[in-house]
C-alpha cells in the first residue's frame, strides 16, 4: 500500500507523523500501546520534567498545525482532528489533571503495568527488553510519586477513597492480597533464556515488585490523607473531562435526564423479551432461567476464553465481504484473560505491521469462575467484530486514507466506545441476536450503559434525583456513591464485586462512562440522517466503510465529516 501522508505537499500530515515520533520517544510506553518499535527497553518519565516535556510538544505541534494550509478535503478532516485532540490535551495538562491522575483504570501505574501484557516473549532480546524495563520500573514510579506530590501541593489531588483502592490494587497485583499471586514473579517465572539473563529478571522483577509494594504504602501513608474527601469532583472539571473523552460540548443536565429516559426504554423492552424466554415471567425470571440452562453456562477462565475466540473467530468469517470490507490481515484477533484481576474488559489494537494483533482482554475478578455466555455474546461483538477490533484495526490498515497519527494515535472515547455500542445493536438488525437469551444480554449492556449516563453525571455534579424519575429511585435525594451502587444493583445483573469495580471506575475517571451511549446516539443519528437524505440511494455498508475511514475523532468533527457522505 502506498503511503499518501508522505508527500511533501501534505504539511498537516508530516506535522502530525512528526508528532508521533517525537511523542513516542517522551512516551516510550505509548509506542508499544499504538505498536511503534524501537522503544522497548525504555519506559516513560513520568517526573514532573517529564510532564512538562510533552506538554510542551503538544503546543508546538498544535501551534504548527493551527498554521499549516490542508492541501485537501482528507487532510482538512485530519487536521480538524489534531486541533480538536491536541487543544483539549493541552487544556488537561493547564488543568493538571494527567498530572494529578490516579484511578483505579487510568493512571501511569496501571500504563506501566499493562505495557507488559504487550511485549514479546518468544526469544532472548525480547526477554532483554522485559528486563530494561523490569530494571527502570523503580525510576518511573519514584518519578510518577513526585509529580502527584507537586500536583498536591498546587491543589490537584484525586479523592481519598480512589487512592485507597489503587493502593488495594497494588496489594493484589504484587501478592500480598487475593488468589492471583505476584504479577512480577508470573511474568518471569516462564522465561526460557539463559541462565545469566534469567538471574537478571528474577532480580529485576523482585525490585519492581518491592517498588510498587512501596508505591502503594505511598498512596496509602502520604497521599491518600491529602485527598480529596468528596469523591465528586464538581462541574467545572467533569465538563472538561466530558470534552476530552466526546470531542463535542454536551448539555449535561439535558443529557442526564435523556439516561433516565432511555434506562426507562431499554428496560421496557427488557421485559418484553423476558416474556418470549419465560411467558409471564418478570427479566428476574428470564435471568434466572438462563443462568440455570448449563448450554449457556462455562466454567473455568480459560474454557471462557476459548468460547470468546471461537464466537469472534465465526463472527470475522461471517462478516467479511458481506457486511464489512475486513482486509486479511485484520482478519486475526486474539481473546486473552487478563493477568489482573481488577474487573475491566478492554481491547488493544494491533501492531502497524500486524505482527502483534488486536487482542480482547477481561480482568475477570477473583470471585468468578462460572461465565453465562448469554451475558457475553454482545461483549464479544463489542470488543471484537464490528467493534472495536473492526475500527481500530481497519484504521491501522487504512495508510493510503490516514495519516499515521491518525492511524495510531487518535483515539476519541465518544467516538470509538459509541461504535462499539452502536455495532452490538446493528448485531441485532443483521439477525446475530435472534436468539431471545443472546438479546437480552445484548439489552442488558445497554441498560447497563444508560445507567452509567445518570450516576456518572449525578454522582460526579451531585445532582437531586428527579421527584418523577420513572422507576420511584430515592425521589428528591442527592446522589452519592451509596445511592451509585443501589442504582446499578437494581438496574444491572452483574456479579457485586464487578459492580463495585465500575462505581470506583466513574468516580476516578469523570465524564469516560457516559461516552459509550452519547457516542451511540450520535451514530445511530447520523446514520438516520444520511439514510433521509440519501432516500433509495443510501447503503449501509457503504456508509459504514466511509464512517469508518474517518478514523477515530471528535464527535463535532464527526458529525460535521458524517453530513458530506454520499
Amino acid at each position: 500500500m502506498s503511503d499518501s501522508s508522505t508527500r511533501p505537499d501534505r504539511t498537516v500530515d508530516a506535522i502530525a507523523d512528526r508528532y508521533v515520533a517525537d511523542y513516542c520517544a517522551l512516551h516510550p510506553l505509548t509506542a508499544t500501546y499504538i505498536g511503534v518499535p524501537g522503544h522497548e527497553h525504555e519506559l516513560t518519565d513520568f517526573s514532573p520534567a517529564g510532564f512538562a516535556a510533552r506538554q510542551e510538544l503538544a503546543r508546538k505541534a498544535l501551534a504548527a498545525a493551527t498554521a499549516a494550509t490542508p492541501v485537501d478535503a482528507r487532510e482538512q478532516v485530519a487536521r480538524e482532528a489534531f486541533l480538536e485532540r491536541l487543544g483539549l490535551q493541552v487544556e488537561m495538562y493547564d488543568a493538571q489533571v494527567p498530572q494529578s491522575q490516579i484511578s483505579v483504570i487510568d493512571s501511569p501505574l496501571h500504563e506501566l503495568r499493562m505495557v507488559f501484557d504487550l511485549m514479546r516473549t518468544d526469544d532472548d532480546e525480547a526477554w532483554e527488553s522485559i528486563d530494561a524495563r523490569l530494571a527502570a520500573f523503580p525510576a518511573a514510579l519514584a518519578g510518577y510519586r513526585e509529580t502527584l506530590l507537586v500536583a498536591a501541593d498546587q491543589g490537584h489531588v484525586a479523592a481519598r477513597r480512589q487512592i485507597a483502592e489503587v493502593a488495594e490494587q497494588v496489594r493484589s497485583w504484587t501478592g500480598q492480597s487475593g488468589t492471583s499471586g505476584n504479577f512480577f514473579d508470573r511474568l518471569v517465572e516462564g522465561a526460557e533464556v539463559a541462565a545469566g539473563l534469567r538471574a537478571r529478571l528474577e532480580q529485576h522483577a523482585r525490585e519492581a515488585s518491592d517498588a510498587t509494594a512501596g508505591f502503594g504504602r505511598f498512596l496509602d501513608e502520604e497521599l491518600r490523607p491529602r485527598g480529596r474527601e468528596s469523591e465528586a469532583c464538581g462541574r467545572e472539571l467533569y465538563t472538561l473531562g466530558s470534552r476530552y473523552f466526546l470531542g463535542t460540548t454536551i448539555d449535561l443536565d439535558e443529557t442526564y435526564a435523556w439516561g433516565w429516559q432511555e434506562l426507562a426504554r431499554i428496560e421496557a423492552e427488557m421485559a418484553r423479551v423476558a416474556d418470549l424466554i419465560v411467558p409471564g415471567g418478570s427479566v428476574d425470571d428470564a435471568v434466572a432461567a438462563l443462568d440455570a440452562d448449563p448450554e449457556r453456562q462455562i466454567a473455568g477462565k480459560d474454557a471462557f476464553a476459548g468460547w470468546m475466540q471461537q464466537l469472534a473467530d465465526r463472527v470475522v468469517a461471517e462478516m467479511a465481504d458481506v457486511h464489512f470490507d475486513i482486509p486479511a490481515p485484520i482478519r486475526r484477533i486474539e481473546c486473552r484473560i487478563a493477568p489482573t484481576s481488577d474487573g475491566g474488559i478492554y481491547y488493544t489494537g494491533p501492531t502497524e505491521d500486524f505482527s502483534r494483533p488486536g487482542r480482547m482482554w477481561w480482568a475477570v475478578p477473583d470471585s468468578q469462575e462460572t461465565f453465562s455466555t448469554w451475558r457475553e455474546v454482545t461483549t464479544v461483538f463489542h470488543e471484537g467484530v464490528p467493534g472495536h477490533h473492526l475500527q481500530v484495526a481497519q484504521t491501522v490498515y487504512r495508510s493510503e486514507l490516514l495519516n499515521r497519527w491518525q492511524r495510531l494515535m487518535c483515539w476519541v472515547s465518544g467516538h470509538g466506545e459509541g461504535w462499539a455500542l452502536y455495532a452490538e445493536r446493528l448485531m441485532d438488525d443483521l439477525g446475530y441476536l435472534d436468539d431471545p437469551g443472546d438479546k437480552l444480554g445484548m439489552l442488558d449492556a445497554q441498560a447497563f450503559r444508560a445507567a452509567r449516563v445518570v450516576i456518572d453525571i449525578g454522582m460526579h455534579l451531585q445532582l437531586s434525583i428527579p421527584e418523577d424519575n420513572p422507576f420511584g429511585f430515592h425521589p428528591g435525594e442527592t446522589w452519592d456513591r451509596e445511592l451509585g451502587l443501589e442504582f446499578m444493583r437494581t438496574h444491572t445483573r452483574m456479579e457485586d464485586d464487578q459492580i463495585k469495580f465500575e462505581i470506583n471506575r466513574y468516580l476516578g475517571w469523570p465524564g469516560q462512562a457516559p461516552s459509550y451511549k452519547v457516542g451511540e446516539r450520535i451514530w445511530l443519528r447520523a446514520r438516520e440522517e444520511a439514510r433521509a437524505r440519501l432516500g433509495e440511494d443510501f447503503d449501509l455498508k457503504s456508509f459504514h466503510q466511509q464512517a469508518l475511514d474517518l478514523g477515530s475523532i471528535g464527535l463535532d468533527p464527526l458529525q460535521a465529516a458524517l453530513a458530506r457522505i454520499s
